[in-house]
């Protein structure tokens, strides 16, 4: 079973461009805020990587009324290059981004028959190589994978306000949050399809302020919203994985 996950927070993590540009000089005082609120720069700035591990927890598609759970691993590494793999009871599904090159494949448990391998069209991978870098940019240089920011003024999530701040990778990528005005906490994420991830507890590693519990909402083709949970059991940061980890299997590393 391949569940639609949006793993975007992951989202605010991440490393700055070396230098500022004009664009990035005139960034909202918003931006500044919200990456102090997660660690200091000279963290953020040396920031290689950022692996994941926990526990994946979902509605099931064939019945709603259970619950399903799914080991989950998730690898980030700079400069564009990530890596998730669920675990089941049916098999391990991993979806994977290297560059320009993107992969999924799922290995069966029970029928190697059935196990399957696919490569990612150009908009999949254009989605990976944003989703990569908002989960490694802390919210600054947008603008180097040629996206643009775009300050769209005061709001209110649960009564908190906020600074609404759009990143648009492209007209059908866009990542909209909502920082708190008082502390640059991130409070909510939106997606250009209207959904919602919020995150909950904390977890400091490094220096680095991650959120324990991931939690993501989103229709379904019927028009029905749907819910997936990540929790965190651990986080580590600057792990290199090795470029094998994520090139296309029966390739190599580049």
């Amino acid at each position: 079973m391949l569940l639609k996950l949006s793993v975007v927070r992951f989202v605010s993590l991440g490393f700055a461009a070396a230098g500022l540009t004009l664009a990035q000089a005139a960034e909202p005082a918003i931006i500044a805020k919200a990456r102090a609120h997660i660690a200091s720069e000279a963290v953020l700035n040396g920031l290689k990587s950022v692996h994941f591990i926990g526990t994946l927890s979902a509605a099931d598609p064939a019945d709603p009324a259970k619950t399903v759970t799914m080991a989950m691993d998730i690898v980030f590494q700079r400069p564009m290059q990530q890596r998730i793999t669920t675990t089941s009871a049916k098999g391990t599904d991993d979806t994977a981004l290297d560059g320009y090159d993107a992969w999924q494949r799922f290995e069966n448990k029970a029928d190697a028959a059935k196990n399957r391998l696919g490569i990612l069209g150009v908009d999949q991978i254009k989605r990976l190589r944003a989703n990569t870098w908002e989960n490694l940019a802390f919210f600054r240089g947008i603008e180097s994978v040629g996206g643009q920011l775009e300050d769209q003024g005061p709001a209110k999530i649960d009564g908190i306000a906020c600074q609404k701040i759009a990143f648009i990778h492209a007209p059908n990528i866009i990542f909209v949050r909502y920082f708190e005005l008082a502390t640059g906490r991130l409070v909510q994420t939106e997606t250009e399809a209207g959904g919602r991830i919020r995150e909950e507890g904390e977890v400091n590693v490094s220096g680095i302020r991650f959120p324990r519990l991931l939690t993501t909402e989103s229709k379904d083709a019927k028009g029905v919203w749907q819910k997936v949970t990540i929790s965190f059991d651990k986080v580590i940061v600057n792990e290199n994985l090795g470029a094998a980890h994520f090139a296309v299997p029966g390739y190599g590393a580049k």
